[in-house]
């Protein structure tokens, strides 16, 4: 049996830490930024960490088993 793939669309957009969380990126910042407020747009700056249900659905992505 060949090994499963790991998906590019999750490969370029999550990335996994250490302790197993999966880190993304904010959204809302490509355009249309004069509409922001620019309390929003400092907040969106860098990553964040995605919740424990979502990250586990994205794992499988990454992990076949998912885990």
């Amino acid at each position: 049996m060949p090994k499963m793939k790991t998906k590019s669309s999750a490969k370029k957009r999550f990335k996994l830490t250490g302790t197993g969380k999966v880190k993304g990126n904010v959204a809302f910042k490509r355009h249309c930024l004069s509409a922001k407020s620019q309390k929003m747009k400092r907040q969106a700056r860098g990553t964040f960490v995605l919740f424990k249900t979502d990250g586990d659905n994205v794992k499988k992505y990454f992990l076949p088993n998912g885990g």
